[in-house]
């Protein structure tokens, strides 16, 4: 019988084993990653013609596998090398970084030693100062015996965890293998969408499915996937949702399914944001400010075996507990949990931004992982703010008036390049065909300098100069991979200016994300047409499409379209009392709680305060425009089953989608607009380029986002198989075919007149 490998990259097994003492993150900012790619370019370029670059290596130790790349051996000096970039002062490095820097060096240096049988090697530390491009080379000479040694004794630090690892794994394999779905019957729908799920994972394909709201898309879609997870060798199934409930939603959805398998030892940690997990957001994160920064690394092995010990679904609640109670930060508790769990739920950052954590560990430690994307119709939208970044100039006037000595002349330069892009400008909004060079060649002069004087006054904290300069860098990134899929244009406004790098299509930043996954599944209620959503992602080219039948008659929704109503902007005004009078007509035919939509906070107020004068006696209660938790739970606090009145929202907005209000807590939605995104100077220009690349201008920027959000709202109203209600559509472009064509095929449309 074969005993089954643990396979663990060099760098992985080294931060398990070696890292010891403070969370220090004083050392920084880091070179970014274009400039670390550069700085090893160089440093190798230095090298004679016969030098290595990039050396794959491997060994074993009893059932661990270990491998990596060195970045490089001079074989004339029988010297192996480990570059690291950085920025600042190379004395400042806390021990505990060089630490583990040595430690990696040392594993390359035995395994180089066993694939070249060399009875010595000279390993070196290389430190590449991106700033002055200085070399710092510190190197020891070491047997090969020495080597050995030290690769054992690491080997066998991680041996212990690495056997409890292939322990769990198997373990987590039977059980799901044999796991039943938790439920006595699937709902209609849900088994169709389980299906799709099963077979794109089997087919190693992306998943496109258009589930209705009501079927249980949560456990619908994470049963097939953890089935999967056994079936083909995967190491990770993430769940990434937009908002909180959809987090929630999965949470209680693996709850489910422990309970319904109680041997099932599956490990599930909920991600949260650095800013919502930080105890103590005063304090900077190293050991002499923060107390759960000290000693960290030492205090880590204990709260780790203890979170995944605990049998706990791993909750921002549970992390926190853990993570107080053995004295460390809950933030990066979390992240170091997140190597060893099974399911990991978080936001869509977590996989698709430029900074990805997950995306980031998949490469990392070459894991196969499925992705499921929850409430899929928000990603566009999101991802296009994920690769979008502006500066605003008077943020740069601020800066300049208190900023250090040494940051004046750069930041002077580049406010002289912003003034010369106004001075270019005729109107308040332009854009560029091209990226400005002298414009992105201040703004790099910028975050050079900052970078610099950040690294040499690490224990100074100035948040503006911080959020600047992160500000200045991802402007900077995104300028390195410019085209077609975004905009650089300057809005001008009553305040002073913007620039903005705005991105259009998020496909080309995307597909790499796609391409890292095993399979990746985007899942909503709407997500029609499908080409919309496929190609502004850039999802993989076999992807599979799915339209999920519902589980709901055409007889349990009334679908209206008062198509005698204008709602374009130049109507609005007459508009309102027909609204009313429809509203209140359906009202007094069947009184109920019902949700009226419209597309602004101002048309919804005159609408609302038009309906006050005339119909005093029914209920009725706004969205306020400004709205925290407490609003938020006061307004669907109104909802109740024995109340009755009509709560005024905005499309698109906190009551659009994401709320649950089943029975007689909804009984119907006034829906007085077709959700078109506002037509202005940016949208125009995302027109026109959707036009250039898709050949769908006018569709792809207003029409489908736009009625996205109609359906989303509409279906608020029927939650489950035994609730009824009626959608009122309100606008007589509700009644043209290419437009009814994009409600759900399952809606009886009837026209006013019909």
């Amino acid at each position: 019988m074969s005993v089954r490998k643990y396979t663990i990259a060099v760098r992985a097994m080294c931060e398990f084993t070696a890292k010891a003492g403070d969370l220090d993150l004083r050392f920084t900012p880091s070179p970014t990653a274009q400039e670390g790619m550069a700085g090893h370019a160089t440093v190798t370029s230095r090298r004679d013609d016969d030098y290595q670059c990039e050396i794959s290596l491997s060994g074993d130790f009893g059932p661990l596998h270990v491998r990596g790349r060195a970045d490089g051996y001079d074989p004339a000096r029988r010297q192996l090398e480990e570059i690291k970039t950085y920025r600042g002062e190379l004395d400042t490095m806390p021990a505990n970084h060089r630490q583990l820097h040595w430690a990696q060096a040392r594993i390359y240096g035995h395994l180089l030693c066993q694939q070249l049988n060399l009875p010595m090697l000279r390993v070196a530390l290389v430190y590449f100062d991106i700033a002055s491009q200085k070399e710092t080379v510190m190197h020891e000479e070491c047997t090969a015996e020495a080597l050995r040694l030290f690769f054992e004794q690491h080997c066998a630090l991680f041996l212990d965890w690495a056997e409890q690892e292939l322990a769990h794994r198997a373990s987590r394999d039977a059980q799901l293998t044999s796991m039943a779905f938790p439920h006595a019957n699937f709902r209609p729908g849900q088994r169709q969408l389980a299906e799709a799920m099963y077979k794109a994972s089997s087919r190693g394909c992306g998943l496109l499915a258009q589930a209705p709201t009501g079927i249980g898309k949560t456990v619908g879609s994470l049963f097939p996937m953890l089935k999967a997870t056994a079936a083909h060798s995967l190491d990770k199934l993430f769940f990434l949702a937009a908002k909180v409930p959809g987090r929630q939603m999965a949470l209680d959805a693996c709850a489910i399914l422990k309970d319904s398998a109680p041997l099932l030892p599956l490990r599930v940690l909920e991600l949260s944001a650095k800013s919502s997990a930080c105890e103590h957001p005063d304090k900077a994160c190293h050991g002499q400010s923060c107390p759960l920064a000290k000693g960290f690394y030492d205090r880590l092995p204990l709260a780790r075996e203890v979170a995944l010990a605990s049998g706990l679904i791993l909750d921002k609640e549970a992390v926190r507990a853990i993570a107080l109670q053995q004295g460390i930060c809950p933030y990066y508790l979390g992240m170091e949990l997140a190597r060893w769990s099974d399911v990991v739920i978080g936001d869509y950052n977590y996989y698709f931004d430029l900074s990805a954590m997950l995306y980031s560990m998949t490469l990392a430690h070459d894991w196969k992982v499925n992705v499921l994307v929850d409430e899929a119709h928000n990603m566009v939208s999101r991802a296009r703010s994920m690769y979008s970044a502006e500066l605003a100039q008077i943020d740069l006037k601020m800066l300049r008036k208190f900023a250090p000595e040494g940051l004046k002349k750069p930041l002077d330069r580049l406010s002289r390049q912003w003034t010369a892009l106004l001075k270019e400008q005729d109107g308040d909004y332009h854009v560029h065909a091209a990226l400005p060079d002298k414009f992105f060649g201040a703004l790099q002069g910028v975050a050079t300098a900052i970078g610099d004087y950040l690294a040499e006054h690490a224990a100074a904290l100035d948040e503006d100069l911080q959020r600047f300069y992160f500000d200045v860098l991802l402007i900077n990134r995104l300028a390195e991979s410019f085209g077609e899929h975004s905009l650089f244009d300057v809005s001008k406004t009553d305040t002073g200016s913007t620039v903005c790098l705005r991105n259009i299509v998020p496909a080309p930043f995307l597909k790499e994300r796609f391409a890292a996954s095993h399979s990746t599944a985007l899942f909503s209620a709407t997500l029609s047409p499908w080409n919309y959503y496929s190609d502004t992602l850039g999802m993989p080219e076999n992807t599979a499409w799915v339209d999920v039948e519902s589980p709901f008659q055409a007889e349990q929704l009334s679908v209206r379209v008062a198509d005698s109503i204008s709602t374009r902007y130049q109507h609005r005004a007459a508009s309102l009392l027909p609204i009313a009078q429809l509203m209140a007509k359906q009202y007094a035919e069947t009184p109920g709680n019902y949700l009226a939509f419209f597309s602004s906070f101002d048309y919804m107020e005159k609408t609302a305060h038009l309906f006050a004068q005339h119909y005093p006696d029914v209920p009725l209660w706004q969205q306020p425009r400004r709205m925290d938790d407490a609003a938020r739970a006061q307004f669907l606090g109104r909802f109740g089953l024995d109340t009755r009145g009509i709560g005024f929202a905005v499309l698109g907005g906190a009551f659009g989608e994401g709320i649950d209000l089943p029975g007689a807590r909804l009984i119907g939605a006034f829906i007085a607009t077709l959700g078109l995104p506002q037509i202005n100077p940016v949208n125009e220009q995302i027109r026109q380029r959707m036009g250039d690349i898709f050949g769908a201008g006018y569709d792809y920027t207003y029409l489908y986002p736009g009625m996205q959000k109609v359906v989303q709202a509409a279906g608020r109203v029927i939650r489950t198989q035994s609730d009824k209600g009626v959608v009122y559509l309100i606008d007589d472009r509700f009644s043209r075919p290419e437009i009814r064509q994009l409600l759900p095929t399952w809606w009886d449309v009837q026209l006013a007149g019909e």
